[in-house]
């Protein structure tokens, strides 16, 4: 599988890709090098066919492609949902993307989902459970996935480990990859007091395959000054200074901008990217 998975991401340039919007379609099909590479939300694309799975199709025969999922449900005590998984499996053979990456996260309990990537207690029972779920979900589509740390606003009293602790071990337990949300890393940070310094420093090179990069908003709950990751605004300063960290902890990855909320013009897109590969660049010295 590992082999196998190798190859596939070979295919994936450590340049700055774009998340695909519907909005922008048309441009993305009409303009000459639209980005890098393009990622496209698994569950957006599960139609047998149609004009936005035909888009994709077309998308996919000019640059590379990752699928990002948000429905497995990971981290949930329901069973893995077999039909939901079967069709991930007919989306990711139809468009052969070069990476696939879901959540470490959950959304349902007995059937009942909540619209959001709820995340888990940091403890071994849990590291246990979902690094089986996601071995059987690797071994369902025949490869590796990448696994997103998510955002977070409330922590659990039963955490035995630290976020950064929890993430590394499930890769090392169920063989995935990560896929580093930095700005996720930054919300998190900020709303719990933890150092995004001690989290990339707690994560082992080889596991990272993929960065995504994010804008976030700012409220006052309860007298305090809470980060929420709302995918709607650039990357801020403190963001792009901790890319910068985790390009000379690791080295450039493919990197993704992700924008889902008041999505802008394509063109706004394309500055962040162009961003983000400035700074990715040769001299970006792999720290100790």
């Amino acid at each position: 599988m590992r082999a196998e998975a190798s190859a596939l991401q070979g295919s994936m340039p450590a340049r700055a890709g774009i998340g695909l919007r519907a909005q922008h379609h048309l441009h993305v099909l009409a303009a000459a090098a639209p980005a890098a590479w393009f990622e496209a939300h698994t569950e957006n694309y599960c139609a047998d066919g149609g004009s936005h799975v035909e888009c994709l199709m077309k998308v996919r025969e000019r640059h590379p492609l990752s699928l990002h999922g948000v429905g497995l449900s990971l981290g949930s005590t329901d069973p893995l949902d077999a039909g939901h998984l079967a069709t991930v499996r007919r989306v990711v053979a139809r468009f052969e993307p070069g990476l696939v990456s879901e959540h470490l996260s959950w959304i349902s309990v007995d059937g009942r989902f909540a619209n959001d990537l709820l995340p888990l207690p940091h403890t071994e029972e849990a590291l246990r459970h979902v690094s089986r779920r996601i071995a059987q979900t690797q071994d369902a589509l025949g490869r590796q996935i990448l696994i997103e740390n998510v955002s977070s606003y409330l922590e659990y009293r039963e955490s035995s480990m630290r976020e950064w602790e929890f993430l590394a071990g499930v890769a090392a337990e169920s063989g995935c990859g990560i896929l580093l949300d930095l700005n996720n890393i930054h919300v998190s940070a900020h709303n719990h007091g933890f150092s995004c310094e001690d989290y990339l420093r707690g994560i082992p090179r080889h596991l990272v395959q993929e960065f995504h990069l994010a804008g976030h908003s700012r409220i006052q709950s309860a007298g305090r000054d809470i980060l929420i990751d709302t995918h709607g605004a650039p990357v801020c300063d403190a963001v792009w200074r901790l890319y910068r960290d985790a390009l000379r902890r690791f080295g450039p990855r493919p990197t993704l901008i992700e924008w889902d909320t008041d999505i802008p013009a394509f063109h706004v897109l394309q500055t962040e990217a162009q961003k983000a590969d400035a700074l990715s660049t040769p001299e970006h010295d792999v720290a100790a």
